[in-house]
């Protein structure tokens, strides 16, 4: 029992606070504590919640890789969609499972690679993004490939 309950100085020492700072906190309301005599005492578990630990509970973490090599993309292309790809990578449903996304343009084979790396699901949601993008009539190669018409054509 004595393992669970933290006196302030010990606080202080793990958040690398002086002590006053951790009684301020205290005080304030803002880190919960008891008094014991002329002494507060802080359990474990409202430590861990006042420094946004997780809960100690039991979780699987989940990383997945995954490499995506797009061919016959040109330049322009290749930036628009690693634009979109980064942009929607950062705004998953979970924050604690965001998906890291690096792309690497091959201008000489006309290819665009991209390096995803994160949690299941949000690996899965970048890599519908660019199912949909490149299989889906959204226009977002039109401007691209209107222009390499014209080029041909003078």
């Amino acid at each position: 029992m004595e393992k669970d309950w933290l006196s302030v100085e010990q606080v202080a020492e793990r958040l690398g606070l002086h002590v006053r700072t951790v009684r301020g906190y205290i005080r304030d309301g803002r880190l919960k504590a008891v008094r014991i005599g002329k002494q507060y005492r802080v359990a474990r578990a409202d430590l861990d919640a006042f420094t946004g630990l997780p809960a100690a509970v039991a979780r699987h973490r989940v990383e997945v890789s995954a490499i995506v090599e797009v061919d016959g993309i040109g330049a322009a292309a290749a930036d628009r969609l690693g634009t979109l790809l980064v942009a929607g990578a950062q705004m998953a449903r979970d924050p604690h499972e965001l998906a890291r996304v690096r792309t690497a343009y091959d201008d000489e084979r006309s290819r665009l690679k991209v390096v995803v790396l994160g949690g299941a699901a949000a690996t899965a949601d970048v890599l519908r993004t660019i199912d949909s993008v490149l299989e889906g009539e959204n226009g977002m190669f039109a401007v691209e490939e209107n222009h390499g018409r014209e080029a041909g054509r003078g």
